[in-house]
């Protein structure tokens, strides 16, 4: 046969086999989903005469990703398919405690941590569960945060707590799923804002679960000893309102020295 021909022939060959190559179908996109804050907000009984700064919760893989995640054993994590956040889940979480925050009118000025202004508080946040759980058949959302409001001047601690909240959802099907997602968004920002929008400025550490903050009885901190009266707590803010004041009258150079 002639080398000519021979040559030709692998060479429609090879571009047939190349066009083959190019006509795969080509991946669905994933459907991209948000945390539905919804119901009605929770409104602070006065405004705290302070700023606060919200920044990015912390958090490890794999809650520092957009993926949507599943705990069927204590050791194991799996993906929904198909579906990713919005957003990674630290910066849903953050969204929804800026958003909650501000409606609840807690605070003289709430600021996102992207912004560059200058705040008297920070809420820091660690995101330690943002996931399923499949218990006895019944899916349900655990969202787990620590949370702390220090003082951006003294860097001091003002008050601490741990967070877990705990939603069912009404079935495995994904939308149900991240129904029970928003659901337990709204509880854990409604929660932190109800604590954060009563820090009276005195170092304190609670641990909290799944529910409300009570208004009645004692707390224990969990060093296992009362918090101050309410008297004190009063004393307390009055002081660390007019040590501000007088910070606030004093030149540049003798605020910082």
């Amino acid at each position: 046969m002639n080398k000519g021909l021979i040559a030709a022939a692998m060479a429609v060959s090879l571009t047939g086999t190349l066009i083959g190559c190019t006509i795969l179908p080509n991946p669905e996109p994933p459907r991209v989903m948000d945390l539905s804050i919804s119901g009605p907000a929770y409104q602070a009984d006065r405004a705290l005469p302070y700023s606060l700064r919200v920044d990015t919760p912390y958090a490890s893989e794999p809650f520092n990703s957009m993926k949507i995640l599943a705990k069927p054993t204590a050791w194991e994590f799996r993906i929904y398919k198909g579906v990713r956040w919005r957003d990674t889940a630290p910066v849903i979480v953050r969204d929804a405690l800026v958003q909650a925050l501000r409606a609840s009118r807690g605070f003289q000025n709430i600021v996102s941590g992207t912004s560059l202004a200058d705040t008297d508080w920070t809420l820091i946040t660690e995101l330690s569960a943002f996931h399923t759980e499949n218990h006895s058949g019944n899916v349900g959302v655990t969202v787990g945060l620590h949370a702390q409001i220090v003082d951006n001047r003294s860097k001091v601690t003002l008050c601490e707590r741990s967070f877990t909240t705990e939603q069912p959802a009404e079935g495995a099907a994904i939308n149900q799923v991240v129904e029970a997602f928003g659901a337990a968004g709204a509880k854990m920002s409604g929660a932190v804002t109800r604590w954060a929008t009563r820090c009276n400025g005195v170092t304190s550490q609670e641990t909290d679960l799944p529910t409300q903050p009570s208004d009645t009885g004692p707390l224990t901190t969990t060093s296992g000893q009362r918090p101050h009266t309410e008297a004190q707590a009063q004393h307390s803010t009055r002081a660390h309102q007019e040590e501000r004041r007088a910070g606030q009258r004093l030149q540049p150079s003798e605020r910082w020295s």
